[in-house]
């Protein structure tokens, strides 16, 4: 009897353990199985970004940044510009591993995705007094509240210009593009960068005194208010709209606020500071939507807001358009189309005290039905944000991103306009006989005077170039007591990178200046003679930047070359951040102290890329 028992646990033994192998088997290929359905399923970012990408990154669209502007950058960086950049509303039709999918097929493993903290050899040890009266300043989007973008006192002379040197060169991390402008006051520079930090350095050696990380990239300037209190505030906005204001002499956070809901919304143009006020411009990337027949087009709306300037709060929101946008039609991909919209403030706003009114200059509609407040200057009652006039330049200019490939979200054809913009702040100055006039240049090519005390009638205007999308004058002109000074982008048309002085009392040619011999060598994408970053003037000089990444200074008697100087190279940095200059666009130099600021990079909009900020003075 015992056997057969001793047998029968055997087999039930044996039966078990077959019966345990086949399930861990089981197990194993279950993984297994479940591991390849994983792989199946991971996204494909090459085949995403033809998909979702291609057709404007390699479209040759000037407007938009190439291939090889983006393998610049790091994954993460593009990670975050999809999440919380100037790509959000690209960035929200992916998931999150579409979105990682897409940004390690484009984007560098080994580029820059450095700490926000500088090292500790690149900290200033000392910390000298800072404040009103430390050094010459320039505090804004120019250096007098007029934005005529006139330096009074250089703290240097044109006749010294021929023996500026570098100085020092400061790199920014996680960067293609160095395009926030300067400022300069208490002996400190502030300036903010695309991976949304912000530095004040020491203007005479680039040491870091602090750093603040906003929640997007920063493009706007850092402007510095001094309160009758001693205390110094920094003010800025980022690429979502946020605006900040900070402790200047150390930089932590007093309040923050979102300015504007809408996804595509970013602050671009410097903040203003007024009497207790700040007077912030609202601009956005929407148009950017036109070549995506999945997307609603459109429905942003520019606007000027005023803040209190303690606290943030809300005084009062002025939108460029009145009309909330409302449906209009389907696009070809069956999406519903909106209007009107657009109608963006790119620049900074400019404060008439005497008037009570503060300025600013708008963009291109977005969609249709067309408004009288696209293209053209706006007269805003300080106190209620009540429009008080208009001045249109452009009429009938609505325009998206690929309306030239027949975009998806284009307007019909017989509504569609040329995208002459005002990207320049309007400028409030003196003519020589002490009338008052508000002069800018125009993407359409034209230099305009308005009369504030006309309504905006036109007192002259000036043909500097053909204008363009992307010609014209783009983010600002310059003025001194005597003349009116417009840089040429006009792409590769033969006025690219004219340089003209007009009489302001008169609007008449004074003298021209023909496009310098490149500087990054044979004409292509990025290396042009194009003037597109704004114009700064001192007594006796005007200087300008190119898309060659040539920054220069001319006589302003007669438009004589004084000084020229290449970035384009790598330069050894005060941080220890690999750094480089090529195309420069946006913020034109910055004069203070004896000291010449500018920053060099631009890879995007045609450009090359580069992340450096140059500091020259005289030796």
């Amino acid at each position: 009897m015992g056997t057969p028992a001793r047998d029968v646990l055997a087999a039930t033994d044996v039966a078990r353990t077959i019966a345990a192998l086949a399930g861990v088997m089981l197990i194993a290929l279950a993984g297994t199985l479940a591991a390849q359905t994983q792989s199946s399923n991971t996204p494909n970012g090459a085949a995403l970004f033809k998909e979702r990408c291609a057709s404007c990154h390699e479209s040759g669209d000037s407007r938009t940044p190439g291939v090889a502007a983006l393998r610049e950058r790091s994954p993460q960086s593009i990670v975050e510009t999809l999440t919380l950049g100037v790509m959000i509303v690209q960035g929200a039709t992916l998931s999150d591993d579409e979105r990682r999918a897409v940004a390690e097929y484009i984007g560098n493993a080994s580029a820059a995705t450095g700490a926000v903290d500088p090292p500790a050899t690149a900290r200033c040890t000392a910390q000298p007094k800072f404040g009103p009266g430390v050094g010459g300043e320039w505090r804004s989007w120019s250096a007098e509240p007029s934005n005529a973008r006139f330096q009074p006192k250089p703290g240097l002379t044109a006749e010294q210009l021929p023996q500026l040197k570098l100085k020092w060169a400061f790199g920014f991390p996680n960067a293609t593009s160095a395009r926030a402008a300067a400022t300069v006051f208490g002996g400190r520079l502030f300036t903010g960068s695309q991976d949304g930090t912000v530095y004040a350095l020491d203007a005479k050696s680039g040491c870091t005194y602090w750093t603040f990380k906003a929640k997007a990239a920063v493009r706007s300037a850092v402007v510095i208010d001094a309160a009758p209190s001693g205390a110094v505030t920094a003010y800025l906005g980022d690429e979502r709209a946020n605006v900040y204001a900070l402790n200047a002499a150390t930089g932590q956070l007093l309040w923050t606020r979102a300015v504007e809901e809408h996804r595509s919304s970013r602050v671009t143009g410097a903040p203003t500071p007024f009497q207790g006020r700040l007077y912030v411009p609202v601009s956005s990337l929407e148009e950017g939507q036109g070549n995506n027949p999945k997307y609603e087009c459109c429905t942003f709306r520019g606007s000027l807001v005023a803040l209190n300037a303690s606290t943030g709060a809300l005084v009062w929101k002025t939108f460029t358009i009145d009309k909330e946008p409302g449906p209009i039609g389907k696009n070809p991909g069956g999406s519903t189309r909106y209007g009107p919209s657009g109608a963006a403030i790119w620049s900074s706003p400019t404060i008439d005290p005497v008037r009570r009114l503060v300025y600013a200059a708008t963009g291109n509609m977005y969609t249709e039905p067309q408004q009288t407040t696209s293209d053209a200057v706006i007269a805003f009652e300080l106190d209620t944000g009540k429009i008080r006039w208009t001045t249109q330049a452009t009429p009938q200019d609505v325009f998206v991103v690929g309306c030239n490939q027949a975009g998806a979200n284009c307007p019909p054809s017989t509504g569609l306009g040329p995208d002459f913009d005002f990207g320049s702040s309007p400028m409030l100055v003196k003519r020589p006989d002490g009338r008052q006039m508000l002069v800018l240049g125009q993407k359409s090519g034209i230099g305009w005077a308005f009369d504030p005390d006309n309504r905006g009638a036109v007192i002259w205007q000036y043909r500097a170039g053909l204008g363009s999308a992307l010609g014209g004058m783009e983010w600002g002109s310059a003025v001194d007591s005597e003349h009116a000074y417009f840089g040429v982008a006009d792409g590769s048309r033969p006025s690219a990178g004219e340089l003209h002085a007009v009489q302001l009392a008169s609007g008449e040619r004074a003298w021209r200046a023909t496009p310098r011999p490149l500087l990054c060598g044979q004409p292509g994408r990025g290396c042009s003679p194009a003037i597109l970053a704004a114009l700064s003037v001192i007594p006796g000089a005007v200087f300008a930047a190119s898309m060659d990444g040539g920054v220069r200074a001319f006589a302003t008697k007669d438009g004589t070359l004084l000084w020229e100087f290449d970035t384009n190279r790598e330069f050894t940095t005060v941080n220890g951040v690999k750094a480089a200059g090529a195309s420069i666009n946006g913020p034109g130099p910055v004069i203070a102290d004896g000291m010449v600021f500018v920053n060099s990079g631009y890879g995007t909009l045609g450009g090359r890329p580069g992340n450096v900020l140059l500091a020259f003075r005289i030796e």
